[in-house]
């Protein structure tokens, strides 16, 4: 998991802020993060503009922990974005 995901402990929590050069390429990340939350059943919370988005993953509900579904999830997401995006 790539080192800008910052762990908060309560609630459990991974959070990270991607920035992208301009709204087009954003919008790539954001249709590809939608295809790969319907294809793992994990649907974060996500609050963005014209060029970043911030990006809350949270436990399951029940849990009061984070698991590798989770950290898994935030890896993939990493790999979704594009060249010259930035943390």
């Amino acid at each position: 998991m790539n080192q800008q995901w910052q762990e908060r402990p309560r609630p459990a929590r991974l959070e990270r802020r991607y920035e992208f050069q301009n709204y087009s390429a954003l919008r790539d990340f954001l249709d590809c993060a939608a295809e790969l939350s319907e294809r793992e059943g994990l649907y974060p919370d996500m609050g963005f503009g014209r060029d970043y988005v911030n990006i809350t993953i949270h436990t399951d509900e029940g849990n009061v922990a984070l698991d590798d579904r989770q950290r898994r999830f935030a890896v993939l997401l990493d790999e979704l974005c594009p060249p010259g995006a930035t943390a």
